[in-house]
């Protein structure tokens, strides 16, 4: 299984953008899959997640009404449309796919022990 994470870069405050990430090997309409970053100096955060038949969705406090997770299973291809971005926003974003055994429904959707493949990361810069 692999994740290949794109579509991000430098923009300025109040810019959009639109992260995808392409899930290789396994059936992927059957996992969850779950959007992470890591600003600068500070651990990996959780920023959404959306279950394996896309009914659910799940955003942090940070994320919750400026950013959009969804799922396109003919693509194998999750993405994160961000909106109104904030420096704060600034830091690596990674997607990671869902252990089946721990579906996001019943499961703490923000444990990142619960995510068993994860991308490579794309590098969100927000300037000011």
């Amino acid at each position: 299984v692999q994740l290949q994470a794109s579509g991000g870069g430098l923009v300025q405050t109040g810019d959009s953008l639109r992260l995808s990430c392409v899930v290789s090997g396994g059936t992927f309409s059957t996992y969850g899959v779950g959007w992470f970053r890591q600003p600068p100096g500070k651990g990996r955060e959780f920023v959404a997640a959306i279950t394996e038949n896309g009914s659910k969705t799940y955003y942090s406090d940070n994320s919750h009404g400026r950013f959009t997770i969804s799922r396109d299973d003919a693509a194998n291809t999750v993405y994160l449309q961000m909106f109104s971005l904030k420096p704060e926003d600034t830091a690596t974003y990674y997607c990671a796919r869902r252990s089946a055994r721990y579906p996001i429904s019943h499961y703490d959707h923000t444990g990142q022990r619960y995510y068993t493949y994860w991308g490579q990361g794309t590098q969100v810069t927000v300037s000011s």
